[in-house]
Formats: C-alpha cells, sequence, structure tokens
C-alpha cells in the first residue's frame, strides 16, 4: 500500500523453497495449542546473500528464533543493521536474536 517490497530469506533454503510456520491459538485452555500455518517461501538464499540492500530486519517470532539464534549468518545480518543503525523489528521471541547477536547493550527493548 505505501510501496514496501517485502522477502523472506531462509536459512538453509534456496530460492523457491520453503518452511512451513505455526500459529497459536488459545481454545480456552491456559496455555495455547499449536496450528499448522501458511508456507513462507525463501526469495532468496541467505548463506549467499548478504544484507545489502537491504533497509529494514523484521524478525519473526514464535519457536524460529530458538534455531535462528545459532546461525551465524543470521546474526551477523543482525549485527550489520545494529551497526548502521538501519530499523530491525524483533516480534515476541526474536529478542533471543538481538541478544545472540550482541546488540543489546545501551538499548531498552521489550519482548
Amino acid at each position: 500500500m505505501v510501496g514496501h517490497t517485502v522477502g523472506c530469506r531462509l536459512p538453509g533454503k534456496k530460492a523457491g523453497q520453503s518452511v512451513r510456520t505455526a500459529i497459536h491459538d488459545f481454545e480456552g485452555d491456559q496455555t495455547y495449542s499449536e496450528k499448522r500455518g501458511h508456507n513462507c517461501h525463501a526469495e532468496r538464499d541467505l548463506r549467499r546473500d548478504s544484507s545489502r540492500g537491504l533497509r529494514r530486519l523484521v524478525l519473526p517470532g514464535g519457536r524460529a528464533p530458538e534455531y535462528l539464534r545459532l546461525d551465524e549468518n543470521v546474526l551477523g545480518i543482525i549485527r550489520h543493521f545494529a551497526k548502521e543503525q538501519k530499523p530491525i523489528a524483533a516480534i515476541c521471541h526474536a529478542a533471543q536474536l538481538l541478544a545472540a547477536a550482541g546488540v543489546l547493550k545501551g538499548r531498552r527493548v521489550s519482548a
């Protein structure tokens, strides 16, 4: 609507490959149930693709950060965005990625 182009880059996936997502649903219990979400399709291979040309970074929440925080390519992109003072949005558990990348010092975050 405002002219932004959004793309998805997935560690270990090549352009055109996808991963399943999950949706958490509260169905009256104290904890959530997990439902199958949509497929997220990679537009490029993250391992071969640098962060050059990207202006904003949105980090997903959920269980993904548990795995993504172990990927040095992901952490390198986060560090690049922090160093260049480019906008980073970290959804829910994605604060784990910011902590793993070591970019939280002197910043205020919520999770």
